[in-house]
This record gives C-alpha cells, structure tokens and sequence, in this order.
C-alpha cells in the first residue's frame, strides 16, 4: 500500500491541473457541478480508504498518535527483559497504547522489518546499504536510532572452576584452533569445550563470527538451542559447556529472574584483545560503560514510519530521560544521556 501523504499530494496536484484547464462558463458550470461534486467526494474518502488498509500492524494514520494505537514491533529475543520492561512502561503511562513485540532471532526481526511487516524493529544490527537504498527505492526512509549498550557474556557450569580466561583464548575457541578444556586450564578435569549458543539465525553468534572474522560453518561443538534462557539452563546442567548469551538478561539486580539465571552459572571475566596485564573484565556497567570488556555492541531501535505514529512515540521514550533510566537499572548502558559511575571498594 503507497503511502497515504504521498496520495494525498497526488490528489491535490492532479485537482490542481484539473481545475486550471477548466475554462467553463456558468453555464457549463452548472452542467459540470455534478461532475466536480464526485471528484470532490473521491478526494475526500480515498485517504480513507488507503488508511484503512494500512498493513504493517500500524493500525490507521487517522487514529494513531505517537501516544495512541495498536502496533507490533519485531526484536531481537536477546534484547527481551529490557525491551518488556520499557514497553510495560510506555503502555502504562499512556493506557491507549497498545505495543506488541514480537521476539525472534535477529535474521526474523530483520526480515519482518524489509518485508513491511512491522514498523519498527530492535536490534544490534544496522542495516546495510544496500538495505538502505531499497527501502528509498520503495518511498521509505529508515531511522536509526542508538538506544543502549549491551554486552555479550561468556558463561561456563558452576562445576567449572576457570573464571578468568584470555581473549586470544576465546578467539581460539571460535576459529576452533581450541576445543579442550585443558588448553585453557592445563589443570582443568574437564574434556571438549560445548559452545552453545541461543539460535542459528541469532545475532549473538553472528556477532563473533565477524569480530573473528569466521566465513564458514562453525565447528561441530558449536550447539544452538532456541534462545538465551535455553542456553543458561543448558549451561547450568553441563560442566563442559561454554555458553553466549546477552548480559541483558543477566544484568539487572532487581529482577528476580535475572537474579536467579546469575545464581547457576559463572560469568567469565575476560582480558582485553592487546593488554597482557593480568587484568581481567566482567560485562558489568562500568566495563561496559568504558569498553573495558571487550564484547561490547549497540542497540537500536529503526523505524520505517512514514508519519509520526505510535512507533515513534516509542522510541522518543525509550531515548528519552524516562526510558534511558530503565536501561541503567536494568544493568546496561544508556546511550542518549550521560551517566555517573560511582567506583565502590571492596
């Protein structure tokens, strides 16, 4: 469906035309008054009816505000805990709000968004340009927006005992130059490394894949299950397994399920990629505040609204002063307001 601004232009221009070339007498007037009534009335309710149409999820442009409507937004399911907590809050404050997101892997979330599905979607991808240049291609201009910093954390069985690992070691268990416990740990009791992972299409393991620059399919102690929940319970239930997920969902102290996946497995401290100092980072806010922990990403939300409806009424609250206060409780990093670090010694 064109965009209904775009065929109201074109409605007025093509009146416009019409109306300079008529040369009509008051006679002819009068002849043509019925004619000139219908342009009139198809004018007037073709917006409406191309309104009514209005695919995507968007609801109509005639009722939805920035404040008011029914839409459906696509994320990343790595992004879950804080993405609920800031549409539980938005749809709270503004009870004619209605904002379903949909979670899925990245390649899904990305898709529903090319494919006009949704309207806005939350990711830690940009999109390309060649993604860019089809979306122009089709009347659409994409807005990205940085909406937080997140982290991916490395996570191991509470059976483990090795905390601390390098980060030439982790890139070794990725181009699989490593797969034994033993070469991380030469004392280590444990045998092959099961990396596991929240979804083929996820972009937790993409995000690795281009970090270590890796074309090709990963190796075969490279597991993925469904999502980041599946791979903390996994990780819990396996001495062997190193899991990925996004430290969203380990991050905040005042959620009782965030808390409780914390409580079953360890959280690795890693070193950084050229610094051989004995020092070590776990992805909490400070470290990922300062990069410190070298697995940091961003967040945005990009949105494909062609006026200015619910979702960018969303997403000015979420990188507003109200939305970027949930993403410092919730553990991670705001990224449109400044934040003060406060160094507390044990």
């Amino acid at each position: 469906m064109k965009d209904l601004r775009l065929i109201q232009k074109f409605i007025n221009i093509a009146l416009l035309n019409l109306f300079s070339k008529l040369n009509l007498s008051v006679k002819e007037k009068k002849e043509n008054h019925f004619r000139l009534a219908k342009i009139f009335f198809i004018a007037g309710i073709l917006p409406l009816l191309v309104s009514c149409g209005g695919g995507g999820g968007s609801g109509t442009q005639l009722n939805e505000t920035p404040t008011r409507g029914n839409i459906k937004i696509s994320v990343d399911e790595s992004f879950q805990p804080i993405i609920d907590t800031e549409v539980y809050t938005f749809t709270s404050i503004y009870q004619n709000a209605y904002i379903t997101p949909m979670f899925k892997p990245e390649f899904d979330v990305l898709a529903d968004f090319m494919n006009d599905s949704v309207k806005v979607m939350v990711t830690s991808r940009k999109l390309s340009e060649n993604q860019i240049q089809y979306l122009r291609d089709t009347l659409v201009i994409a807005r990205t927006t940085k909406f937080a910093y997140d982290a991916l954390a490395l996570i191991t069985n509470k059976k483990n005992a090795d905390t601390l690992i390098k980060y030439n070691s982790v890139r070794d268990i990725f181009t699989g130059k490593t797969d034994q416990w033993k070469a991380i740990n030469p004392k280590s009791k444990l045998g092959r490394i099961q990396v596991i992972f929240d979804n083929n299409k996820s972009g937790n393991i993409r995000y690795f894949k281009e970090l270590f620059e890796i074309d090709g399919a990963l190796k075969d102690n490279f597991y993925a299950v469904q999502n980041n929940a599946e791979v903390i319970d996994f990780v819990s239930k396996n001495p062997e397994a190193l899991g990925i997920v996004s430290v969203n969902w380990i991050s905040d102290k005042d959620d009782s399920l965030s808390m409780s996946f914390v409580d079953r497995v360890n959280v690795l401290a890693i070193s950084q990629q050229y610094v051989n100092d004995g020092t070590f980072y776990r992805p909490y806010q400070g470290s990922i505040y300062d990069k410190s922990y070298p697995f940091v990403r961003e967040i945005y939300l990009i949105s494909r609204e062609t006026f200015h409806g619910l979702g960018s009424g969303f997403i000015q609250f979420a990188t507003g002063e109200q939305g970027q206060r949930i993403v410092l409780k919730s553990g991670l990093v705001p990224a449109t307001m400044p934040i003060r670090l406060v160094q507390i010694k044990q």
